[in-house]
């Protein structure tokens, strides 16, 4: 299953026209402690660079950028009483939601692991 990144430190995983959405372990250790995620519902319509999801820390609330242009098909109901496990594993069971592409084409614009490893060094 191919992984891509976005700029905005998010990262998806496709899975024929199904991808889910997280924000990468960079994302959450720059956020710190995360005490709340305020998930999309399902069936929200998204288009690349919306924001529709928003993590909140101790430092800051962040909000989280939609990579790829879809429709809402399930948010990460555990986040609901342990919105820590995007901390513990936020690039695994700490997803946030997954969606239905509406346009492939758009994960063009993406990075691969060793683009984006490249790119948070440069940070």
């Amino acid at each position: 299953m191919p992984r891509y990144f976005t700029q905005d430190h998010e990262w998806i995983d496709v899975d024929g026209d199904t991808g889910t959405v997280g924000i990468t372990d960079y994302a959450q250790g720059q956020l710190g402690d995360i005490t709340f995620v305020e998930l999309p519902e399902a069936g929200a319509a998204v288009k690349k660079g919306d924001a529709p999801c928003v993590v909140d820390s101790v430092k800051a609330a962040s909000d989280v950028y939609a990579p790829v242009s879809g429709t809402v098909i399930e948010a990460n109901g555990a986040l609901d009483s342990e919105p820590e496990l995007v901390n513990t594993d936020a690039e695994g069971s700490g997803w946030l939601f997954r969606l239905t592409l509406s346009d492939p084409g758009e994960l063009d614009g993406l990075m691969d692991r060793a683009a984006y490893d490249g790119f948070v060094a440069g940070l």
